[in-house]
């Protein structure tokens, strides 16, 4: 997904406006409105770059798509489904360029999502994260350190580029994540930096139709 800055007078970085902030509050909680997103998650790494393109499910915290791989990393290429808690897998040796409307009943492999240690379980537990029930406080987020930065075209969208508030209880991680965000507070790509990773994880949304997250068998194989 293709995106440029606009040229601004007033470049940030630039406390946000009570407007600004208000779009900032309110964008995780369009992902839940919508209820799902059709996503693309670029996931940086030493042995290769990792690519999931899928769907989050927002309402059920579920997320489903294809992995590619670049590199050594292309041993990781097959569908994949995921919660905050699990990880399910379906390897291929000739993934293909969308994940199936209809997964396969079998050849899956269940592991735990890892909390740490692993950029993709990493960066596809943030990807389950930015969709909310409820708007933030907006009143809160330019005192914890939001800002505005600029003006891109993201697939020919206008938006703004804001970076998110220190997390909670770890003061100086403000801008760590960075939001494209249009008028109406829809959220059209993401920015995070994730631990030693020298490149930060990127999630685009829109990339391409949304396809619904359905069910796995209840009992997968197990590896």
């Amino acid at each position: 997904m293709a995106a440029f800055l606009v040229t601004d007078d007033d470049a940030g970085p630039r406390p946000l406006t009570t407007e600004e902030a208000s779009r900032l509050a309110i964008t995780r909680f369009r992902n839940y409105q919508a209820q799902g997103r059709a996503v693309t998650i670029t996931v940086p790494g030493t042995a290769g770059e990792l690519t999931v393109t899928g769907s989050v499910d927002y309402r059920r915290k579920v997320g489903q798509g294809v992995v590619h791989g670049t590199g050594r990393a292309e041993s990781s290429d097959g569908l994949i489904q995921w919660t905050p808690t699990s990880v399910r897998v379906h390897p291929m040796t000739h993934a293909p360029a969308h994940a199936p409307a209809s997964p396969p009943r079998s050849g899956w492999y269940d592991r735990p999502l890892s909390s740490s240690g692993s950029a993709l379980d990493t960066s596809l537990s943030i990807a389950l994260g930015l969709g909310g029930d409820r708007p933030d406080n907006a009143e809160l987020l330019p005192q914890n350190g939001a800002a505005w930065w600029g003006r891109e075209r993201v697939d020919g969208r206008r938006v703004d580029v804001m970076t998110g508030p220190s997390s909670p209880g770890r003061s100086g991680t403000a801008g760590n994540v960075r939001y494209w965000i249009g008028s109406d507070g829809t959220m059209y790509r993401v920015r995070i930096s994730v631990g030693s990773q020298p490149e930060p994880v990127v999630i685009d949304f829109d990339t391409h139709e949304y396809v619904p997250v359905k069910p796995l068998p209840e009992t997968p194989a197990t590896r």
